[in-house]
């Protein structure tokens, strides 16, 4: 069912493209995956998600499990019907959001108590748990819950959260195997241990012994300095099994994705399209800007002159710009479309570049174009 081929490795860096075939449909990477957190990618349609060239989505199952809750879905014949979206889906553990979001949460070794951020109700997740929701969500890549834990964490904390970590992803793969899910759904492993070089060597090699399709990088992104993120996330991708699919959870930022693909991570998520873009923050090709200023009431040309989004096919920088000030929900629809189309473009630009041989160049040249970082 599940099936990773490294179709092009560059000769210059670990980038790599690869096809990673699942039961509704082949992921090429490196790939964007857009966040659908509740069952909806915020302001976009599922056909304007497939105009994008939006491959596959992830949608978090703490959410859709609170809200609307596993009876509604599994009575709509699971998250894909539920949602409408027929291409792959990856669903989230909710570990993540257990830490940032919910109230009162308590993590022991058997599993994690929390109350809803939504009403208060008391919930109680296990390892086990978590995989039986994703059964029932029914979406093509699973992940274990885990122990996400802030930065700074003391050398004991990410020892402990690490090792509850590689417990639960035990207990969550043997659950996985109980159910038979092998045949519909991949589980990855997650890889945890904050910024501790040797907590990540242990955690990446107990996970590797039990064997997952594809292995995820946690713990990322949660505060951490720049250059501490960039070598832990080098040297934990560069231990990971080179014949699985590899992927970073949360990072978001395209020159992080471009360190990321540089160190052979061929996955990636983030808010970061709708969230910037509902907040008037577009990407181009010559960096990022806010449409609201000032600077943008009588410019007349498209937010990107490269870009062949709906938003840049058909509107200027001005209209945008009055929408926003006008507080015209269009504008926010706009603007994020138009940086979910260029996150997920930026990803086949990055495949186009590994392909040609030339991804060293490509990075070189977009971060000194969008950000000046060279």
């Amino acid at each position: 069912m599940f099936e990773f081929k490294v179709t092009k490795q560059d000769k210059d860096s670990l980038a790599r493209c690869a096809e990673f075939s699942t039961g509704r449909g082949v992921i090429n990477t490196p790939v964007f995956m857009p966040v659908a957190t509740q069952g909806s990618v915020k302001t976009i349609s599922q056909r304007e998600l497939i105009d994008c060239g939006a491959e596959v989505v992830l949608a978090n199952a703490y959410h859709v499990y609170l809200r609307p809750g596993l009876e509604i879905i599994e009575q709509a014949g699971g998250l894909h019907s539920f949602m409408s979206w027929q291409k792959p889906l990856l669903t989230d553990s909710g570990g993540y959001q257990i830490f940032s979001l919910a109230l009162l949460r308590k993590f022991k070794d058997e599993g994690v108590e929390f109350q809803s951020h939504i009403d208060g109700s008391k919930h109680y997740l296990t390892p086990e748990k978590v995989v039986i929701i994703q059964r029932a969500l029914g979406s093509d890549i699973t992940m274990p819950l885990d122990d996400c834990i802030e930065y700074p964490a003391t050398y004991e904390m990410a020892k402990t959260a690490m090792e509850r970590t590689t417990a639960w992803a035990k207990r969550a793969k043997d659950e996985y195997l109980r159910l038979g899910c092998g045949e519909k759904q991949a589980l990855f492993g997650i890889v945890q241990g904050s910024t501790y070089q040797d907590l990540r060597k242990t955690s990446l090699e107990q996970l590797i012994d039990l064997e997952f399709t594809g292995y995820a990088i946690g713990g990322l992104s949660v505060g951490e300095p720049e250059d501490l993120r960039y070598n832990i996330l080098s040297f934990t991708a560069q231990n990971l099994p080179p014949d699985k699919p590899r992927y970073v959870m949360g990072i978001g930022m395209p020159e992080d994705i471009l360190e990321a693909v540089s160190s052979g991570v061929d996955m990636f998520d983030c808010v970061i399209p709708t969230r910037y873009g509902r907040n008037g923050t577009v990407f181009t090709s010559e960096g990022k800007f806010v449409i609201r200023n000032a600077d943008y009431k009588s410019d007349f040309r498209p937010l990107d002159s490269e870009c062949s989004c709906y938003t840049c096919r058909n509107f200027s920088r001005a209209y945008l710009r009055h929408l926003f000030n006008s507080k015209e929900i269009l504008g926010l629809r706009l603007a994020s479309l138009h940086n979910i189309h260029f996150f997920i473009d930026f990803a086949r630009r990055i495949r186009e570049s590994i392909r040609q041989g030339r991804f060293l160049d490509f990075k070189a040249d977009f971060l000194n174009r969008f950000c000046n970082l060279v």
